[in-house]
C-alpha cells in the first residue's frame, strides 16, 4: 500500500522557515515523481514543488521560487519541502504527492493526509 506522511507544518512569523518532510513507503521511491501541493481556504489545490528522484532535479511554481527548495533523501525514502522568507500567503495545507509528475495535481495517484502552515504577519 502506498502511503505518504507529511510533517514539520506549524505556525511561523512572517519572513521565517519551516521544513516539511514527506515520508513515502509501499513503493519503490524512484517509480514516481514526489510533489508538493497546496491548498489554502475557498481555494483550489495548486502544485508549489516537485523533485524526479532519480536525478534530484527540482520544479517550482513562479510564486515560491528562490524561497523554497525541495530534495530527497533517496536512502529513507523522504523528500523535504525547505521553505524560506515565509509570508502570510504561503498559509494552507500542504500536501505531498506521488506521481508522474509537473505541477498540475490530475498528474499524482497518492496523496498525504496534510499539514497545516501558517504564516503569521
Amino acid at each position: 500500500e502506498v502511503q505518504l506522511v507529511e510533517s514539520g507544518g506549524g505556525l511561523v512569523q512572517a519572513g521565517g522557515s519551516l521544513r516539511l518532510s514527506c515520508a513515502a513507503s509501499g513503493f519503490r521511491f524512484g517509480d514516481y515523481v514526489i510533489g508538493w501541493f497546496r491548498q489554502a481556504p475557498g481555494k483550489e489545490r495548486m502544485g508549489v514543488s516537485c523533485i524526479d528522484t532519480n536525478d534530484g532535479r527540482g520544479y517550482y511554481a513562479d510564486s515560491v521560487k528562490g524561497r523554497f527548495t525541495i530534495s530527497s533523501d533517496n536512502a529513507n525514502d523522504t523528500v523535504y519541502l525547505q521553505m524560506n522568507s515565509l509570508k502570510p500567503e504561503d498559509t494552507a495545507v500542504y500536501y505531498c504527492a506521488a506521481g508522474t509528475g509537473g505541477l498540475a495535481s490530475f498528474m499524482y495517484d497518492h496523496w498525504g493526509q496534510g499539514t497545516q502552515v501558517t504564516v503569521s504577519s
